[in-house]
Parts: structure tokens; sequence; C-alpha cells
């Protein structure tokens, strides 16, 4: 799948999810691993949980391989390598300490989003307990 068709596919199931803040960094020049990293933010761990199966279910429906997940387990920081891409799912709070915009920011993406009212998420809307974790 070419890059830009990728990207845009993270970006509608975050924002399928009522992802925060999304925001889109072009590495390449930076790092030979991976050519974008994308960052979005929930407002609980359910949500940020939520926010990552959004992008692991798209990516599986459309055959693209999810390499690895990391912190699924607790929600504060979901982490998805999806080889070209990595995409962090953060509460603001873990955002900010760890301010990944100063370490990949450099070269910001221009991308289309959907009106910051339209991502308001809706309390427990699609949240379920008993949903497995990323990886099964």
């Amino acid at each position: 799948m070419e890059l830009e068709t990728m990207q845009r596919l993270v970006i509608d199931a975050l924002e399928d999810a009522k992802a925060q803040d999304i925001k889109v960094f072009d590495t390449t020049g930076l790092t030979g691993l991976f050519d974008r990293v994308i960052l979005a933010s929930g407002t609980s761990n359910r949500q940020t949980r939520s926010l990552a199966r959004s992008v692991y279910d798209a990516a599986r429906e459309q055959r693209v391989d999810v390499l690895s997940t990391e912190g699924e387990d607790t929600g504060e920081w979901v982490v998805l390598d999806l080889g070209d891409i990595v995409v962090h799912c953060m509460q603001p709070a873990i955002r900010q300490y760890y301010n990944l915009e100063g370490i990949w920011g450099e070269k910001p993406v221009d991308v289309e989003l959907l009106p910051q009212s339209l991502l308001v998420p809706q309390t427990n809307q699609g949240f379920d307990p008993m949903q497995p974790s990323l990886e099964d």
C-alpha cells in the first residue's frame, strides 16, 4: 500500500474513534526505520485503547501488516508499528511529558482532518470490557 494511502487509512481510523490532536510527521531523513509518525490523544485509557483498536482493525481489514503493538494493557500510551508508519495513541499528560512532537516535529505533514467539534468523544461509545487485547 502506498504511504499516503496508509496514512489516510490511519487518520480515518483515528477520527472514527474520536481521536483528538492528530499530528503527522515526515521522518524520512531522520530515521531509516519508518517514514511517518502519527500522534493522537484520547481522553481516557479506554479511549486510547479504542483508538489503537480502530487503527489495528482498519489495517488488518486492508491487509496491512501490524508488526507489533505495545501498551494496550494500561492504555496510557499505545504504539502500533505498521512498518512505514508508527502510530502513538496517548493520554494528553503522557504526550506532553514525552514531547514526541519535539523529537519528530521537524517536518510536519499537512493533512486534511475533520473539524475538531466532530471529534469530541461520546461517553462509553463502542466500549466493550470483554474485548480482547490488540494482539488477540
